[in-house]
């Protein structure tokens, strides 16, 4: 357990500052020489190096390798951004840059995907924004025959949307059999979310109050059943911007940031992660191995969910970068870019 910022006295919290913002700055240890030069702290090297392996005994700093200066660990940073940082509000220009994106026409995707490309931009990160996959509302569902063994599953929503599923038959499944399915479906389920037509369905079955013969029941069961589980499996994650991640002092540290992008492309991870953040209004931040999704890249995620016009929650937007962001500045930007979507989505 760390202890409180307060519990730091004066000295200790100035050098702490100035090795984390150095390292924000730069993604590089600092020494105590170098320290020593820096205006305004009036120490010696002695001194500061007395003072650093105090704060390394407490957790706050490491030292990669022995010959090299100290840097923050994850829990520093954590100390840093609860404890010591003023938060910088977004500028004009950098507030205007985020709401043009939502303000432009198209869809409302097209708007969320090129606000978290502008978030992406102004904060030199990947920018992510979660929005839980909305349940499709159904208006027609048939089965087109494949081959004797197999039928494409094709199911119309409300909004015109189409998907398409291939599905094993049961054994005995005639065409016949294929179409009663289909417009029993539609008859029966159309204006129903999937959530709602499948306990209906079950609620049918049990009873036995659905009138298809074996082979038809158990095409019905096993298309919803088959739905269901995919559109819940796939939320809508957007990352924009996986480019930026790689800068001028991550190439040095080239392993971090395959790791990282490997956890990019495990989009079912980051969006739970996400989706952890729904909770409450607050921004939330994880800072590298606090989550164990980064332990390796050393990652850090800002996140906050924004509202929709009912003043539930419908998504999520952050960033993902290295650990060294520049918290003071990305959160406040983040959080701007949350309020923004809101409106967008009201």
């Amino acid at each position: 357990m760390n202890p409180p910022i307060l519990e730091l006295n004066d000295r200790a919290r100035d050098v702490f500052r100035t090795v984390v913002e150095s390292y924000i700055d730069s993604g590089t240890p600092i020494g105590s020489r170098t320290i020593s030069k820096l205006s305004g702290l009036n120490l010696s090297a002695a001194s500061i190096r007395n003072v650093m392996q105090d704060l390394e005994e407490l957790g706050l700093l490491a030292a990669p390798h022995t010959s090299a200066g100290r840097m923050p660990t994850d829990s520093g940073l954590r100390l840093f951004v609860d404890g010591m940082m003023q938060a910088m509000e977004p500028s004009a220009e950098e507030r205007a840059a985020i709401e043009s994106r939502v303000t432009q026409a198209g869809p409302v995707e097209e708007a969320i995907a090129a606000t978290t490309a502008a978030l992406s931009g102004l904060s030199a990160c990947a920018g992510l924004v979660f929005v839980p996959k909305r349940e499709i509302v159904l208006r027609q569902v048939g089965f087109v025959p494949l081959s004797a063994n197999q039928a494409l599953a094709v199911l119309v929503a409300e909004d015109g949307s189409v998907e398409n599923r291939v599905v094993d038959l049961p054994l005995g499944v005639t065409p016949s059999s294929l179409t009663e399915a289909g417009n029993y479906m539609t008859a029966m389920l159309a204006g129903m979310t999937l959530s709602e037509a499948r306990a209906m369905m079950d609620r049918e079955i049990a009873a036995e109050r659905a009138a298809l013969d074996g082979a038809a029941r158990a095409l019905v069961e096993q298309g919803l059943v088959v739905w269901s589980e995919d559109s819940g499996r796939r939320p809508v994650l957007i990352v924009r911007g996986q480019g930026r991640l790689i800068d001028a002092a991550a190439a040095a540290d080239l392993d971090r940031i395959r790791d990282l992008l490997d956890d990019l492309e495990g989009k079912q991870e980051i969006a739970q992660l996400l989706d952890s953040a729904r909770e409450g209004d607050a921004t939330r931040i994880f800072i590298g191995a606090e989550n164990k999704l980064f332990a390796l890249s050393g990652s850090s995620v800002i996140a906050r969910p924004f509202h929709g016009a009912d003043g539930r929650v419908v998504g999520v937007v952050g960033v993902i970068g290295p650990t060294r962001l520049n918290y003071a500045r990305v959160v406040p930007m983040v959080d701007f870019t949350a309020t923004t979507l809101a409106r967008l989505m009201s």
